[in-house]
């Protein structure tokens, strides 16, 4: 059988038939309702014959612009079944932002969510010189504007019984190569690229994650990152290839509440999930009494102790066994209910993370399986194995995925899951796609011959006017373990030192601001408060005390509002954006100087 996701869905289905495969939260009762297989491939193939309708087919550029629904995902794969590309949308994204897309790939059709994308849509439609349609999965269009169709009415134009014909002769037509999707890359600097997956890429991606991870037709999944991210898209067409159920949640703010109701076995996650979740764990903590804390430390050592075992797939003495066995049940099986009760595994990748904290969800008996990886090579180049990892590490390097490492200690990959280049771009793609090896852009180095180390991306990295190159990465992490700090951004290119910007955690200063006679529920009065700054520089000290001198923040500056992906100092991914960031704040930074 040819490698194409169009095939694979049908093969799938053949095996499933009336099984479930999605959930999702129906909105009147706030119930989850199910999507059986059988479901699924019907409601694919309306969209793909829709689509035929319309006068859609190979390689037409098609958008979609929504929160995770299972019409997401339908739509993706609908689209993929006329051997159409699929070019997805962050829900948030702004107006211009996907106007510049929709122009380079000339797109004619573009899928939307809600009202909120309505209304973009509208925009689009008046400001874009090749869109011309609009379907909306929910919401209210417009009143006579035929431009606009409603999702049902879109599927009613598959009735045509001559459009089966189209759509046979189109599947038989599907070629392994065949361009899949068109990812346009975070923006974290210029001008966003769009990187080509073909169908090889994702079947060969779903293979070797096959090899390493432990997934299969009993395993729930919570899909709750963003669709248009190359992570969950990957993973939640993975879960499909295992025969596995996915459950979608539309509003990820949600994902805390529903946990617990949903009670998946895996899902895939960023570092800054676990960050807010452990700090969720320790101020709560902070309130027990004393013999509750101790009790909960004595559990969580002997939980860090137990997994030095298991990490080397190792038996623990028997005393342990017994330890670990009292622990998990006065502390570590409390833990995991937050997650459920019953994850077994959680990807985690998409930035780097402070590996204390990995230690620490596996001493509860959470599965965190970090790794690396890029829109460009289809999401997984290294990730944990089940039975020998190492918490330092960004797992070990996965199978038929070749890696080197370059000039500058470059990362380099090479393997059947590598992109086709930049849509539009070739002086892009030639700047990073030599012989088949995919130049990464960031710093690591390989240790025994399988583990990868990435330790910085080579372009963030900051030359002071002395000349000394300094690693915002690694200081953001060393700096940011502080409880009192939330969100820290390293700056100081060019300058004679390093400053920073940071966003204390207010959670953890509210006791100081009411002992300091501040009003706690002010964060304005709370950053400009010099025993405030005081302390914050006490907290800094400590952090970068063993550190070189010229690395140490020298001068910084306390906001009163959190980086977020509405003031456009965040990507849609959570990552820093540190151009924005630095012209947004360019008068507070020069302050510092």
């Amino acid at each position: 059988m040819k490698q194409h996701i169009s095939l694979m869905l049908r093969e799938r289905v053949s095996n499933y038939g009336n099984r479930q495969v999605f959930q999702y939260k129906n909105k009147t009762n706030g119930k989850y309702k199910s999507i059986s297989w059988n479901n699924l491939l019907d409601l694919t193939f309306k969209v793909s014959k829709s689509l035929i309708y319309l006068g859609f087919g190979h390689n037409d550029k098609i958008g979609i612009l929504s929160s995770n629904k299972p019409k997401w995902t339908i739509t993706d794969l609908g689209i993929l079944g006329i051997r159409g590309v699929v070019v997805p949308f962050y829900a948030t994204a702004s107006k211009n932002d996907i106007k510049y897309i929709v122009d380079e790939t000339k797109m004619k059709l573009l899928f939307v969510g809600c009202n909120e994308q309505i209304e973009k849509a509208s925009w689009l439609l008046e400001n874009c010189e090749t869109l011309e349609k609009i379907v909306a999965f929910e919401g209210s269009i417009p009143v006579n504007d035929d431009r606009f169709i409603e999702w049902s009415a879109f599927l009613d134009l598959s009735f045509d019984d001559h459009l089966n014909e189209k759509l046979d002769q189109i599947t038989e037509e599907v070629q392994p190569d065949d361009l899949a999707t068109i990812i346009y890359t975070s923006g974290t600097t210029g001008v966003p690229k769009g990187a080509m997956l073909g169908h090889d890429n994702f079947m060969n991606a779903f293979k070797i994650n096959d090899e390493r991870l432990n997934i299969d037709e009993s395993d729930i999944s919570l899909c709750f990152l963003p669709l248009s991210h190359v992570f969950e898209r990957t993973w939640t067409l993975f879960i499909l290839y295992c025969g596995a159920t996915n459950v979608f949640l539309e509003n990820p703010k949600d994902v805390i509440a529903e946990l617990p109701v949903v009670k998946p076995t895996a899902m895939c996650t960023v570092p800054r999930f676990f960050e807010k979740t452990y700090d969720g764990i320790q101020q709560e903590s902070e309130k027990w009494p004393s013999l509750k804390k101790q009790i909960f430390n004595w559990s969580i050592s002997i939980g860090h102790k137990y997994i030095e075992y298991l990490k080397k797939s190792k038996k623990a003495p028997a005393i342990l066994e017994l330890k670990n066995s009292i622990a998990d049940k006065l502390v570590l099986k409390k833990l995991r209910s937050i997650f459920g009760g019953k994850i077994k595994v959680m990807p985690c990748s998409g930035a780097a993370i402070d590996p204390k904290l990995i230690r620490f969800f596996h001493a509860t008996g959470i599965f965190v399986n970090y790794g690396y990886g890029a829109t460009e090579t289809t999401a997984t180049v290294s990730c944990f194995k089940s039975g020998v990892y190492n918490f330092d590490y960004c797992g070990s390097i996965m199978p038929e995925v070749s890696i080197r490492i370059g000039e500058n200690q470059e990362i380099f990959v090479k393997g059947k899951t590598i992109f086709k280049g930049y849509y539009h771009k070739p002086e892009e793609t030639a700047k990073v796609l030599n012989e088949g090896w995919y130049q990464t852009g960031d710093e690591g180095f390989i240790v025994e011959n399988e583990y990868l180390v990435m330790t910085d991306r080579i372009k963030d990295l900051i030359k002071t006017s002395g000349g000394k190159y300094i690693s915002p990465q690694k200081l953001e992490l060393l700096i940011g373990q502080d409880k009192f700090i939330e969100q820290i951004v390293i700056l100081g290119d060019n300058k004679k030192y390093i400053t920073a910007l940071i966003v204390p955690s207010f959670a953890y200063l509210k006791e100081f601001a009411e002992k300091f006679g501040l009003n706690p529920n002010n964060n304005e009065l709370i950053v400009s408060n010099n025993e405030i700054k005081d302390l914050m520089q006490k907290r800094i000290d400590l952090c970068q005390a063993n550190i070189t001198s010229y690395e140490k923040v020298v001068k910084f500056t306390l906001l009163p509002e959190t980086f977020n992906i509405n003031n456009q100092t965040l990507t849609n991914t959570l990552k820093i954006r540190r151009k924005i960031i630095a012209q947004q704040y360019n008068e507070l930074i020069e302050k510092m100087y």
